[in-house]
Formats: structure tokens, C-alpha cells, sequence
């Protein structure tokens, strides 16, 4: 049964090759869960600045911080990369992500990593909780640590909850913010559970959180008063919590931002995240999200777009039982995991299409000759019924696949 530790095997001491700095960070984190060593070039080689930024060499600083025995090489012009994994400590860890992206960058993977440790985490993030191009503290708190909980076991076993704790929050540029995460560890006597969840379900309750810092209160309630006004026509079961926060708590920079959350009957979570940029009322902000969040909904699939490489992670990180999954139309970052993972674990999914497995299809009558003009019309009339339910109907996959059975390096006491 594979373990997140390091191989001494032939086939695991060999590198794996890959090119570019997309993907950087599920790469490493595939190579610390199977340790296979991994090496990465070209990174940005044509760019005016060429090589690793700052937040990627600050993500390996944190996995330098969260394993033991773990060698980084990076090149003399910073762009290539050599990764081989130690083993998953885990422990008490504090790490300064910078300004140049937010805490969701490090920690939306790292999260996933966590689980496997020796020690249970408990992680201190400082900087910007919640930023551009990447999941905040409120989307990881309500969406990612509850898809991460579902293949997890049962929580008896555990001698702590899986929970993020928001201490003071940090808008961009200045950042200011921290956030304290901890992770349970997996039995000693198994892994992952399998997963298996088809059924999408009806949109049952939507939740939000409008954050404030050093701004007036009133821009929180302007809002949640937005927000209300768009989606309360789709759903009666709506709260949106105004979130302020002053002084010390509040950073160094004023922003405010609205993150939304539905929730089906079923389990299924769709979230959308917009962040206020200099001069953007609230209004426009809260329209902008709201309209994101429906968007997410029409997308289908029990998992967002923004966690789908999540939940393939760890279906092949999960046991060597069958895993089953009901995704919207795959995103770029989807389709290249499917690949990594096979790279790093041999793991292949089938992919079905989810509507061609559901009823019969609606036979329309065929024109006949001598059909008349009323006729003609009606099945006009269909055919356009046909055309606008394709529209709304989503075009969701069902993805299935057999685990490797990776476990933790926790030791039986």
C-alpha cells in the first residue's frame, strides 16, 4: 500500500519531467503525497523576468516547512526546479506568504497535503486573506475544507476538528492579515474514503459573508442589500452575514469583498468570491458575485469549477475501491491534473457523459410530405424548445477511477 513518504524504489528515485510554471504547485504536492521527485523547467524563460516568482519560492519554503528531509534545487537562472520529497512532519508551522499573492494560494493546497502528515498541523498563515486570482479565507472555510472532509473518515477517530480560524483580515496591497489552520491525521489503519457523488441536487440555501476592513460598516450592508436584491428572486432561504472588522484585526489596506456559497439538497457546493478594486461601489461588486454564483450553478456538477483538480486529487489519492464523481464542463487546470495524475501514480479516469447516461431521449416527429402549415410551425416551436433546454441544460461528465490507497505517515502509538 503506497505511503506519503518517500520510495527507495528505482521507478520513484527517477525524476519526472515536466516544463512551465503552470500547475507548480499541484506538481509538488503530487510529488510529496506518491514521493516520486519531480523536476520543472522552463519556467518562464522568455518573461522579463525570468525564473520562479517570489509567492513560488515561498511555496516551497512552506513544504520545506511542513516535511522532513525534503531537497529543493532550484537553478542558477531560477528556471528549473528540482523537487525530492521527505517525508510529511507536519507539527506546528508559521509562514509568512508576502504580499504578492494571497494566504488561499498556499493554503488550498497545502490543505489537501495536511491530512497525511506524522504530526497533526497546525498552520499560521500571515498576509492577505483574500486576493485576486485566488480562493479566499471565507471560500476555503465554507467549500474547500468541506469537499476535503468528505473523504475523510469518519471523525471519532480524529483528536481534532478540520476548521480555519480567521484572526484578522488583510486586504491587497497591504496585506496584515492571519489565519490559523488545523488539520487532523489519517488512521494508521486506512486512508481516503471513496467518494461517491452523482447526484447534484436542487439549490436548497445560499450564504455569503460581505467582509469590511477599514472602511465605513455601511459599505458591508450596502452589500448584503445588493446581493439580496439579485439572487432573493431565485431562493427564499438567503443570509448574507456582514463581516467587519476594526483596528489591529482589520490589516493595513481598506477593501471590502463578497463571498457567496449555495448549497443543493444533495450536498453540492458552488461558490463565487469578488473583491472590491479602488473606485468599485459595493453594488457593482455585489452584482458582479451574485451573477458569478448563478453562473457556477448553470455550470452544473457537484463540485465548482474552482475545486474540480481538488476533488480528482484526492479520488486517486483514495482507496483501490471505485470513486465516482458528477463534474460541469472540466477547466484547463482539470484536464492537465487528469494528466499529472497518471504521470505520478499511473491512475487513469473514465469519463462518461452524465446526460447521454440519463433518460431516453424525446423522439420529435419527422416532416412529412404534404405536412401543413400549422404543423410546419409546431414543430418550429419544438425544434426552438430543443435549442433553449440544451442551453440551460448543463453538459456534466461523470468521472470514475480506482485509488492508489496512499496513507499518511502517522505512526501507531
Amino acid at each position: 500500500m503506497p505511503t506519503a513518504t518517500a520510495s527507495t524504489s528505482s521507478a520513484s528515485t527517477r525524476h519526472l519531467r515536466f516544463r512551465g510554471h503552470t500547475n507548480f504547485r499541484q506538481r509538488l504536492i503530487l510529488s510529496c503525497l506518491t514521493g516520486r521527485p519531480v523536476r520543472i523547467d522552463a519556467i518562464r524563460p522568455d518573461d522579463t523576468e525570468p525564473g520562479i516568482q517570489d509567492f513560488e519560492a515561498g511555496f516551497l519554503r512552506l513544504i520545506e516547512k511542513m516535511t522532513n528531509g525534503t531537497v529543493v534545487e532550484i537553478g542558477y537562472t531560477g528556471t528549473s526546479v528540482s523537487l525530492r520529497p521527505g517525508t510529511i512532519s507536519g507539527g506546528d508551522v508559521t509562514h509568512d506568504c508576502g504580499v504578492s499573492r494571497s494566504v488561499g494560494y498556499y493554503l488550498e493546497w497545502i490543505a489537501v497535503l495536511a491530512p497525511f502528515a506524522k504530526k497533526e498541523v497546525r498552520l499560521t498563515l500571515k498576509g492577505i486573506t483574500t486576493g485576486t486570482g485566488d480562493a479566499g479565507v471565507d471560500i476555503l472555510r465554507t467549500v474547500t475544507l468541506p469537499l476535503l472532509s468528505q473523504f475523510l473518515p469518519e471523525g471519532t477517530a480524529f483528536a481534532s476538528p478540520l476548521e480555519l480560524r480567521v484572526i484578522s483580515r488583510g486586504m491587497a496591497p497591504g496585506g496584515g492579515g492571519a489565519v490559523q489552520f488545523r488539520s487532523p491525521l489519517l488512521p494508521t489503519t486506512s486512508g481516503l474514503r471513496a467518494l461517491n457523488f452523482n447526484a447534484t441536487g436542487r439549490v436548497r440555501r445560499i450564504r455569503g459573508v460581505a467582509s469590511a476592513v477599514r472602511v465605513s460598516p455601511n459599505m458591508a450592508s450596502r452589500l448584503v442589500d445588493s446581493s439580496r436584491g439579485v439572487l432573493g428572486r431565485y431562493i427564499p432561504d438567503l443570509y448574507i452575514f456582514a463581516d467587519v472588522f476594526r483596528g489591529e484585526e482589520a490589516g493595513r489596506s481598506p477593501g471590502f469583498a463578497l463571498s457567496l456559497v449555495s448549497t443543493s439538497t444533495t450536498g453540492a457546493l458552488q461558490c463565487a468570491e469578488v473583491l472590491s478594486t479602488p473606485g468599485t461601489p459595493p453594488e457593482e461588486v455585489a452584482e458582479k458575485a451574485s451573477r458569478s454564483l448563478l453562473s457556477e450553478i448553470a455550470s452544473g456538477g457537484c463540485v465548482g469549477r474552482q475545486h474540480q483538480a481538488h476533488a480528482l486529487l484526492l479520488m486517486a489519492c483514495g482507496p483501490e475501491d471505485v470513486s465516482k464523481i458528477r463534474l460541469g464542463a472540466l477547466t484547463p487546470t482539470a484536464i492537465q491534473m487528469l494528466r499529472d495524475i497518471k504521470e505520478f501514480t499511473s491512475v487513469v479516469f473514465k469519463i462518461a457523459s452524465a446526460n447521454s447516461a440519463g433518460g431516453p431521449a424525446v423522439e420529435r416527429p419527422s416532416k412529412a410530405q404534404g405536412q401543413t402549415g400549422s404543423d410546419s410551425e409546431e414543430e418550429e416551436e419544438l425544434e426552438e424548445e430543443d435549442i433553449q433546454t440544451a442551453r440551460i441544460q448543463p453538459q456534466e461528465l461523470i468521472l470514475t477511477c480506482v485509488g492508489v490507497g496512499i496513507r499518511g505517515a502517522r505512526k501507531a502509538a
